[in-house]
């Protein structure tokens, strides 16, 4: 067994020695979502946009590596090495609870960069900033979770309260998406040592690039479409007394864009009263004169089933006429069964039914 390490170690330095330039080091053996993204998020910059991967365990090789991650039992910056698993390590991302894995660490000193260098703005804009703490909230921290081994619930809280899971979901999220291409425990394995180290590393980079797929997914949608977004929820966020005095009813009149994730920051940010938070959106289901109008149900979270107020219950699952009488607004067109959206032929009848509804 000390053979096939040292052998490994050995073609691991030739492999330093043949690449040259900039090497990015990380561990050997069983891999995971924080340093495949780890790697993948560092090669997105120009500093390592060429550089090699060492996989490997040995103090040795990882001193000649530019930057390490997720090993080495190191964490400075300064010196470009970032490991989370020694006692001793506590960090968190600013404003956020979760213990930093690789991914985290590596995220919260270069996420800006990678950031910027996408929205084509300085890394101190506030663009790049709002960006940034985005996708660490809606993408990195669950894997930092997934890794360091902390529930998105209070495990204790849910046995408490008798909770159970109504089926399963197979065990699938990010941390599975990588996890999956290990090799299976009875998977033969190349008796060549080299061979076998190269086979491995080729996984590895196949999970590398698939995690990394779903991370500039995620950053290109937030950079190209939440933010602008943003601009045209405040705007509508800001004239929304207009349609409702107390403010519960928010109208987009050219268009609908993602509004949740903004809606919610500009409620928290303005520290809105509970009676006077958004009930329902309006928006056009296209940008043309003749469009047809919805009416949304705006969700206790983003993420929840559960509508802060439904449609009322009488108009739930009607549709065209008989929606018509049952809501007594003509032009009606559907309420959806669970009463969290509905529409209209028109915005004038959209907007007589939100009325109905906050008040009903």
């Amino acid at each position: 067994m000390l053979r096939v390490v040292a052998k490994m170690a050995e073609n691991a330095a030739k492999r330093l020695k043949t690449d040259g330039g900039i090497a990015i080091g990380t561990h050997n053996g069983h891999f995971h979502a924080d340093e495949a993204l780890a790697v993948h998020m560092l090669r997105q910059l120009p500093t390592y946009t060429n550089a090699s991967l060492i996989r490997t365990r040995d103090p040795a090789l990882l001193a000649t590596c530019h930057t390490v991650v997720d090993v080495g039992g190191e964490y400075d910056a300064s010196q470009n090495r970032y490991d989370h698993h020694q006692r001793t390590f506590t960090t968190t991302f600013p404003g956020r609870p979760t213990k930093l894995s690789s991914a985290g660490l590596v995220y919260m000193h270069f996420g800006r960069a990678i950031v910027a260098q996408r929205l084509g703005q300085p890394e101190d804009s506030e663009d790049v900033g709002v960006v940034w703490r985005k996708i660490y909230e809606s993408f990195i921290e669950a894997l930092d979770a997934h890794d360091n081994g902390i529930s998105a619930y209070d495990t204790a809280a849910l046995n408490a309260a008798g909770i159970e899971k109504r089926f399963s979901d197979g065990g699938f999220g990010l941390g599975a998406l990588v996890g999956r291409l290990n090799p299976n425990w009875n998977d033969p394995v190349p008796s060549d040592p080299a061979e076998a180290q190269a086979a491995e590393d080729a996984r590895f980079e196949t999970a590398s690039t698939r995690i990394g797929e779903e991370f500039d997914r995620d950053l290109a949608y937030y950079a190209s479409a939440w933010l602008p977004a943003r601009t045209i929820v405040q705007e509508a966020y800001a004239k929304r007394k207009q349609y409702d005095p107390e403010g519960r009813i928010m109208v987009f009149e050219g268009q609908s864009v993602p509004w949740k994730d903004h809606l919610y920051s500009l409620e928290e940010e303005e520290k809105t009263e509970e009676q006077n938070k958004v009930l329902y959106v309006l928006y056009p289901e296209k940008p043309t004169p003749d469009a047809k109008w919805r009416i949304q149900a705006v969700p206790v979270s983003k993420d929840s089933f559960q509508s802060r107020k439904a449609l009322p219950e009488p108009w739930r699952g009607a549709r065209d006429e008989q929606l018509d009488v049952v809501s007594s607004v003509p032009g009606g067109v559907f309420v959806h069964a669970s009463g969290f959206i509905g529409g209209n032929k028109t915005f004038e009848g959209a907007r007589a039914m939100a009325d109905k509804a906050v008040a009903f």
